[in-house]
């Protein structure tokens, strides 16, 4: 005859995790509760860890509550749960009272808690927690790492990021990516790029998650023959050829680089699709300005049956704006609650103001931006502006600047569209307002930049700017070549 033991209902209990069994672990628990096996330390944890994976976390909690003694790994499994479940107020309260009782944590304790203040924005604690890792001597587990990396990424805390990521003696590819990720956000493209040379040159494998990262960089700073080299080796690749979100970097990045063949090839050949891959492309053609590409594949995206999302509509609609497809814009813009049952979002209306305001049509697009359901963002009354410095429109672009100067009171941008307004039709003493105002606010305008890179190199050109040792010959260069387009074709 079986006989029930512990160690058997225990075996049980892990078998039901990886099955999500709720329903046999329930069993279990009142096999325990008959035979009279509970409390036990063991089996109490195994109860805990069950219902917890399972999202049971009330119940969870009810065994935990229960418990007369409670390991560190009870501890840890609660601390979990509530992080999986963004419950982080709550996980920080239960590391509070875990710290209270004398157990000391280890390893697996902190990567949650540090998850929990990066989801919070508890800068100080998580930095009291950093400072307890390395008086425990866990700074050098890669788990413990990456969790302090990743709560100074998340708190935009970046030197404090790249002092970890420096100091880390052991870096796997979760930590690479993390970091060039970083990167990336901070606009530091080129110390992205550097990251991943690094990371190669360490014996680093490259992974599905570090190589977009790599790609969006390559993307930013123009490396097309970097981004090249590492789609060669993606289709050299099983995995990685048939990775959905490495064809969308393949797509953006050849796109970015001035490559839109490439990005439709790119598109063509992928064996899957998603609704960020339709969506990537759309984008591509209107920054391309091929308005007209971005309608018919939208349309080819819903006969496939795939429906659109807030972000596929705000690219249809951005790739109207750049183009000037009012019509379609329209459309797409009324089709938004009635055919799709979304809200209009702020970037939703933004596109609609901007392409409405370079068709001329400002009244109506500054109707739009005071009937809208949300109060207007400056990305709003920015697009107005911009429609009302392309038609020199005094009334709306004094009103326009009038919230902007409110909302962001030190971008030059907007108080230099307006004094070009002013300038046109000759205001010399509005231009003089404007101009004092600026200066009072002690606000310059940000010159124009181009790069280029050459022989892995990136040049950068400012507005003005004559630092770069070749500056001599490159001026000489283009002045010899503009006499040359000057001079008719028949000349002498």
């Amino acid at each position: 005859m079986y006989r029930i033991t512990a160690p058997s209902l225990s075996f049980l209990l892990r078998n039901c995790i990886p099955l999500s069994a709720i329903s046999q672990a329930k069993q279990t628990h009142a096999q325990m509760l008959i035979n009279g096996f509970l409390p036990n330390v063991t089996l109490q944890t195994d109860l805990l860890l069950v219902y917890c994976k399972c999202g049971l976390l009330k119940d969870g909690r009810q065994i935990f509550d229960k418990m007369i003694v409670r390991n560190m790994h009870t501890w840890n499994i609660l601390i979990a749960s509530c992080v999986s479940n963004s419950m982080f107020e709550k996980a920080l309260t239960i590391f509070d009272d875990f710290m209270k009782t004398g157990l000391r944590p280890d390893h697996f304790t902190f990567p949650p808690v540090f998850k929990a203040c990066a989801g919070l924005g508890n800068s100080s604690l998580g930095i009291k927690l950093h400072n307890l890792v390395v008086k425990l001597g866990f700074q050098d587990y890669v788990l413990v790492g990456s969790s302090i990396l990743e709560f100074y990424i998340k708190n935009r805390n970046s030197t404090d990021a790249k002092k970890m990521f420096s100091d880390m003696s052991c870096k796997d590819s979760v930590v690479w990516t993390l970091m060039i990720s970083e990167f990336g956000k901070a606009g530091a493209f080129v110390d992205a790029l550097n990251c991943f040379r690094l990371m190669l040159g360490e014996g680093i494998k490259m992974d599905s998650q570090v190589i977009p990262s790599f790609l969006n960089a390559c993307g930013k700073e123009g490396e097309l023959m970097k981004g090249k080299e590492i789609h060669g080796q993606v289709v050299k690749s099983l995995v990685f050829n048939k990775d959905v979100a490495i064809g969308n970097s393949l797509i953006e990045m050849y796109a970015k680089s001035g490559c839109l063949l490439s990005s439709e090839n790119v598109f063509r050949n992928m064996s899957q699709m998603t609704v960020v891959t339709w969506t990537t492309m759309i984008s591509c053609y209107g920054v391309h300005g091929k308005g007209e590409k971005s309608v018919v594949l939208f349309q080819k995206m819903r006969e496939f049956g795939v429906k659109p999302n807030s972000f596929t509509l705000t690219a249809i609609l951005a790739s109207c704006d750049h183009s000037g497809l009012i019509d379609q814009g329209r459309r797409v813009f009324e089709s938004i609650r009635s055919d799709y049952g979304l809200e209009c979002s702020v970037e939703h209306y933004s596109c609609m103001v901007a392409l409405l305001g370079r068709i001329g049509y400002l009244e109506e697009a500054f109707e739009l931006t005071k009937h809208m359901k949300m109060k207007a963002t400056a990305s709003i009354w920015g697009a107005l502006l911009s429609g009302c410095l392309t038609h020199k429109n005094v009334k709306i672009g004094e009103i326009a600047c009038r919230f902007l100067f409110e909302l962001e009171p030190r971008n030059s941008s907007n108080y230099i569209a307006l004094l070009n307004i002013y300038d046109f039709h000759g205001l010399r003493e509005d231009v003089r307002r404007i101009r004092g105002k600026m200066r009072e606010l002690g606000l310059v305008k940000t010159p124009g930049c181009s790069w280029i890179a050459i022989g892995g190199r990136i040049h950068k050109f400012y507005h003005g700017d004559f630092d770069h040792p070749l500056s001599k010959v490159i001026c000489k260069i283009l002045d010899a070549i503009t006499k040359k387009l000057m001079l008719p074709e028949d000349f002498g």
